[in-house]
C-alpha cells in the first residue's frame, strides 16, 4: 500500500473518529441538559389525558379509550415519566365512560398515601337500554394493595342534572372531595344549575350527602367542565363557568373555609356571551402556591389564586380558538401555560405552549405541535430538575 492510500485512510479514520466523539459528546450535553419542554403520546393511543404528581414524583395518568360515546378509562403510572407500568382498567363497568365533548371524561386526584382517586360522568351505557334514570356521577379508587380499582360508585343522591361533567379532589389527610354542578333540586334552567360537593372524610370508602358549595346566585354553564383541587395544606378550590342571566358566562372560583364546610366565591374574569363556550379548566401546586388557567373569549389564562387570586395572566398573541389550558410549575418557580389550538365539535387540532419565568414574563420557551387527536386534551407535569413534559 503506497503512502497517498495510507494518508488518505488516515484522516477518514480520524473523521469518524471526531464524529462519534462530537455525536457522543452532543448525546451526553442533550442528557445533562435536556429541553426545556419535551412532548410525550398517550400511552396506547389513548386520548383525554389527566396527570398528577405524588410527593416522591411518581407520575400518575389516566386515560380514554373507545367508543367516545361509551368507552374505558385507564390509569398507569411512571417513576421517570418515560416508561409507564401495565395500564390498569379503572371503571368496573365496560363503556360506562364518556369522551363526547372534550369537558366530560374522567378527572384524577392524589390523596392520602399516594392513593389514586377517579371520577367521571357516565355514559348512557351506565343504565340499562331505555333506563329514565338520571346520568350518574361515578367515583372509585385505587385499592389498598394498588393492584387494581374497587367497583365504581355514583355518588349523586338528589342533585341530579349533571351535563358538563364533574371533578374529583383529594388531601394527604384523607379527605376526598366530588363535585359538580347540576339544578337544584325541582327546578330547570342554567341559571338554576349550582355547584354540589359530596364528601368522603374516610378515604373514599363513603360519601356524605352532597351539599351546595355557591352562595352566591349565579347559575351554571351546563355544557361547561369545571375542577375541583385540594392543596398541601387541604385547601380545596373550584373553577366552574356561571351562567347568570343566560350571558354572564364569568369564570368563578370558589375556595374552602373551615375545611370545606363552607366556600367563598370570586369572580375570576367576565365573559359576556349566549351561548356555551364548553370550556374546561385547570389546577396545579407550585413552589409560590396553587395556580388556576382557563380560557375567555377564545385566548387562555392563568393566576396565582393562593392567597388571594392575582392579576391574570394570558398567553403571548392574539389566536383565536384556545382552548383547554393547562398550568404547571417548577421547583425553579417557572410555569408553563399548554392549551389546544383548532379544537372542535368532533375535530382535533394542535397545541402550543409558553414558559414564564417567576414575575410571569414570558420567556423564549414557547412552541407549537401538530397533532392532538378528536375529543382530546392535554395534561403537563413538571419534570424534577426543571423542565416539563407535555402529553398530549
Amino acid at each position: 500500500m503506497n503512502h497517498a492510500i495510507t494518508r488518505q485512510l488516515g484522516a477518514v479514520w480520524l473523521t469518524c473518529a471526531a464524529l462519534i466523539l462530537s455525536h457522543g459528546t452532543a448525546k451526553a450535553a442533550a442528557k445533562k441538559h435536556p429541553a426545556k419542554v419535551t412532548l410525550l403520546r398517550v400511552p396506547h393511543k389513548g386520548i383525554q389525558p389527566q396527570v398528577a404528581l405524588d410527593s416522591k414524583g411518581v407520575v400518575h395518568l389516566i386515560y380514554f379509550q373507545g367508543d367516545p360515546a361509551g368507552g374505558n378509562i385507564f390509569y398507569v403510572r411512571s417513576r421517570d415519566g418515560h416508561i409507564f407500568s401495565r395500564p390498569l382498567r379503572v371503571n368496573s363497568k365496560a363503556g360506562s365512560a364518556i369522551a363526547i365533548g372534550n369537558i366530560r371524561g374522567a378527572h384524577l386526584a392524589v390523596g392520602k398515601n399516594s392513593r389514586i382517586h377517579v371520577a367521571w360522568m357516565g355514559s348512557n351505557k351506565e343504565e340499562p337500554k331505555g333506563s329514565v334514570k338520571p346520568t350518574p356521577m361515578l367515583y372509585t379508587r385505587l385499592n389498598d394493595d394498588g393492584t387494581a380499582f374497587e367497583p365504581q360508585r355514583n355518588v349523586i343522591r338528589s342533585a341530579v342534572g349533571l351535563d358538563g361533567g364533574g371533578s374529583v379532589a383529594a388531601d394527604r389527610m384523607g379527605n376526598v372531595y366530588v363535585a359538580w354542578h347540576a339544578p337544584e333540586p325541582d327546578k330547570k334552567g342554567e341559571a338554576n344549575r349550582c355547584v354540589w360537593v359530596a364528601v368522603s372524610t374516610n378515604e373514599g370508602k363513603t360519601f356524605a350527602r352532597e351539599k351546595r358549595a355557591n352562595a352566591e346566585p349565579t347559575g351554571s354553564c351546563g355544557c361547561c367542565g369545571m375542577r375541583a383541587f385540594a392543596d398541601r395544606g387541604g385547601k380545596v378550590y373550584i373553577l366552574y363557568r356561571s351562567a347568570t342571566e343566560q350571558v354572564h358566562r364569568d369564570m368563578f372560583l370558589l375556595t374552602s373555609v373551615k375545611k370545606a364546610r363552607r366556600f367563598r366565591g370570586v369572580d375570576l374574569h367576565p365573559w359576556k356571551v349566549e351561548t356555551c363556550p364548553m370550556s374546561s379548566a385547570a389546577f396545579a401546586e407550585g413552589p409560590a402556591g396553587v395556580l388556576a388557567a382557563w380560557e375567555t373569549q377564545g385566548q387562555v389564562y392563568y393566576t396565582r389564586v393562593d392567597p388571594k387570586p392575582s392579576p391574570p395572566v394570558q398567553a403571548p398573541g392574539h389566536s383565536r380558538g384556545r382552548k383547554h389550558p393547562v398550568v404547571a410549575a417548577n421547583a425553579k418557580g417557572e410555569t408553563i401555560l399548554v392549551w389546544t389550538e383548532g379544537m372542535g365539535w368532533n375535530r382535533g387540532g394542535s397545541l402550543a405552549w409558553q414558559v414564564f419565568d417567576k414575575s410571569g414574563k414570558p420567556t423564549r420557551e414557547k412552541g407549537h405541535a401538530d397533532g392532538v387527536p378528536t375529543w382530546s386534551l392535554v395534561a403537563v407535569f413538571p419534570r424534577p430538575h426543571g423542565g416539563f413534559t407535555v402529553v398530549y
